[in-house]
């Protein structure tokens, strides 16, 4: 059977319960919440990876501690677990897993599993039930989405001088222990928004540029492009 080569033709059968929240404790600058939802999704589709049902469940923990009127620890966890599998499949995986500090009005610092830089110009278009923020952003291709091993700096209201202007600053490690499209070298990201408040206008500009690793780089030749073709580094 002919294949549909567009992923625009393929049509998804959604019931989506809303994330909810719920805090579990918040005494003495201590807090912690937990927050999931549960879709259940069937696909309808000429994708053989794809057509079926594709039910998951979602759970997360965020939490923050006050050191003291400065400075504030916190780190959040969350993952998910896919309805379509038998009980002997492993079927967990971990979307997010970091920790770090916040200083008052400096800003904050954190390490982990967390969202890429470029990422804050994508979430403008992920906000719908399914098909939100696929153009460039995907999951572990260097900081477009969901990445590991990066170290971010963010500060909101630009250091408490200018309401609504909030900067990024993010570096993402070598990844290399896994399949050569999941893979990425060293990296960095910056991205700056700015929320003109009252008026639900906002403008926000991301840039990223990571080198390639040596497999993805033989990987290309593999397919018949030439060394050099796409260069050293993925810059978007």
């Amino acid at each position: 059977m002919k294949k549909s080569s567009l992923a625009l033709m393929m049509m998804g059968l959604v019931a989506s319960s809303a994330t909810q929240a719920a805090e579990v404790y918040n005494k003495d600058g201590n807090k912690l919440d937990v927050y999931g939802k549960v879709k259940a999704m069937h696909y309808i589709s000429d994708y053989d990876s794809k057509d079926g049902d594709q039910t998951y469940v979602r759970f997360g923990i965020k939490g923050e501690t006050q050191i003291n009127d400065q400075l504030t620890g916190y780190g959040r966890w969350e993952s998910e677990f896919s309805g379509n599998k038998t009980e002997s499949d492993s079927t967990q995986k971990t979307r997010l897993a970091f920790a770090g500090l916040k200083l008052k009005n400096y800003g904050s610092f954190d390490y982990g599993r967390n969202l890429g830089a470029l990422y804050d110009v994508e979430a403008w278009t992920d906000m719908f039930p399914e098909f939100g923020g696929d153009s460039s952003a995907q999951t572990d291709n260097f900081m477009t989405k969901r990445a590991s091993g990066l170290a971010t700096y963010r500060n909101t209201d630009f250091f408490g001088v200018v309401d609504g202007l909030d900067m990024t600053l993010q570096y993402q490690g070598k990844n290399e222990g896994r399949e050569a499209k999941k893979q990425n070298g060293d990296g960095f990201g910056t991205s700056l928004s700015y929320d003109f408040g009252g008026s639900d206008f906002a403008i926000s500009a991301a840039y990223t540029s990571s080198d390639r690793t040596n497999d993805q780089n033989l990987l290309a030749r593999g397919v018949g492009k030439k060394s050099g073709s796409l260069g050293d580094r993925s810059e978007i």
